[in-house]
């Protein structure tokens, strides 16, 4: 295994291991902890997702830049596509969304719940898969 081809494993595996720690188990608890507002969660929840986009996107720039010095072959490259696309997706188009409707319930605003929620955990559910398949797929590329 190249050291390029090593670097990408671990990079997509940590990146897997982040999403699935925020998204999927930090994310959902912190509402459940005692006296815990929906107002107190959101802000949590805006910083803590605001840092995991940041890493998040550093992250993909390093893992496209060693399929670049060492491509993994076509269906794990479509694989990772698929989990940059999802990321730029929730950074570009749904983040946005979500941000102004945290500002509006943070001032006080009552409305229904924004459906852009239920897509911004459709695509971590996209980008988990991707970043699965694409971290088992350059590892089994790599075993003889």
């Amino acid at each position: 295994m190249t050291t390029a081809r090593a670097f990408l494993t671990a990079a997509v595996f940590l990146w897997l291991g982040m999403v699935l720690a925020i998204s999927f188990i930090e994310a959902p608890l912190k509402f459940r902890a005692p006296n815990v507002t929906l107002a107190i969660g959101l802000g949590i929840g805006r910083l803590v997702f605001r840092a995991l986009n940041g890493v998040e996107s550093l992250l993909a720039v390093l893992v496209l830049a060693a399929v670049w010095a060492d491509p993994p072959g076509a269906v794990a490259t479509v694989a990772l596509a698929l989990a940059v696309g999802a990321l730029v997706v929730q950074l570009v188009f749904v983040r946005p969304r979500l941000t102004r409707r945290s500002d509006a319930v943070l001032a006080g605003e009552v409305g229904p719940r924004s459906r852009a929620h239920y897509g911004y955990v459709a695509l971590e559910v996209l980008k988990a898969l991707a970043l699965l398949a694409t971290g088992v797929l350059v590892l089994t590329a790599a075993v003889p």
